[in-house]
C-alpha cells in the first residue's frame, strides 16, 4: 500500500494524499477513517475533510456498512482519476530514480578516474540496490557485498551473496562503498582499522 509521511525534502503534496487515500480504497473499501488517517499522517479531521471533498468531485461514494459506520467506495470517476493520478505519480518516481542513479554515478566518478574498479558493498538495503543498477555496465567490479545482520547472510540479494564483514581481510578491494544510510558513522568506524593496513578507501555516498 502506499503510506504517505511528511519528509524534510519531499513533501507530500494534497494531490498526492488525494491519490494515497484512492489507491488505499481502491484495494480495501473497508478501511476506517483511522487507518487512513495512520496511512497518510492525518488527523481524523483532516481524514473526514479529505473523504468529504472527494465525495463533493463524485469520486467516492458513501456506502452505509451499519448502523453507525460507512464503506467509502470509488465511483466510476473516481477509478478513473485515480489511475490517471497514479500514472503521474509513477513518472515522478522513475524520473526520480533516474536522477538519483546519475547522482550515485557522479559520486563515483572520481573513483573511476583514478582507476579504482574493484569495489565491495556494505549494507544490503534499497540504497544498495539503486547502487546496483546504477554501477550495471560500468567500468567498476562488485566484487562482495557484505552485512552486519547475520539473518541477511548467507542469502541472494540482486543476483549478490550477502557475506559477512569477516571475509573483509582476505578480499582484494579497492574501495568499500556504505550502502547503509542508517550506520555510515558506525560502519565507518568499523572499518577505519582495516582501511589503514589495506589502504582500501572508504566510501560514503
Amino acid at each position: 500500500p502506499m503510506i504517505i509521511h511528511d519528509r524534510e525534502y519531499i513533501k507530500p503534496s494534497k494531490a498526492a494524499r488525494e491519490l494515497s487515500i484512492l489507491h488505499a480504497l481502491s484495494l480495501d473499501s473497508d478501511l476506517s477513517q483511522l487507518e487512513i488517517g495512520h496511512r497518510n499522517g492525518l488527523s481524523g479531521a483532516m481524514v473526514n475533510q479529505y473523504l468529504r471533498e472527494l465525495s463533493a468531485k463524485g469520486l467516492i461514494r458513501y456506502v452505509p456498512a451499519n448502523g453507525k459506520s460507512f464503506r467509502y467506495v470509488l465511483t466510476e470517476q473516481g477509478e478513473a482519476v485515480r489511475r490517471k493520478m497514479f500514472a503521474l505519480f509513477s513518472g515522478e518516481l522513475v524520473r526520480l530514480y533516474s536522477s538519483l542513479k546519475q547522482s550515485i554515478r557522479e559520486k563515483l566518478s572520481p573513483l573511476e578516474r583514478r582507476g579504482v574498479r574493484k569495489l565491495v558493498l556494505f549494507g544490503a538495503s534499497e540504497t544498495c540496490e539503486v547502487l546496483l543498477s546504477a554501477l550495471r555496465d560500468s567500468a567498476f567490479e562488485v566484487v562482495a557485498l557484505v552485512d552486519n545482520d547475520p539473518e541477511k547472510q548467507g542469502k541472494r540479494f540482486h543476483g549478490q551473496i550477502i557475506a559477512s564483514p569477516r571475509i573483509l581481510e582476505g578480499l582484494s578491494c579497492q574501495a568499500v562503498i556504505i550502502t547503509s544510510f542508517g550506520h555510515q558513522d558506525e560502519i565507518r568506524e568499523q572499518l577505519t582499522p582495516l582501511a589503514a593496513t589495506t589502504g582500501m578507501e572508504i566510501v560514503l555516498l
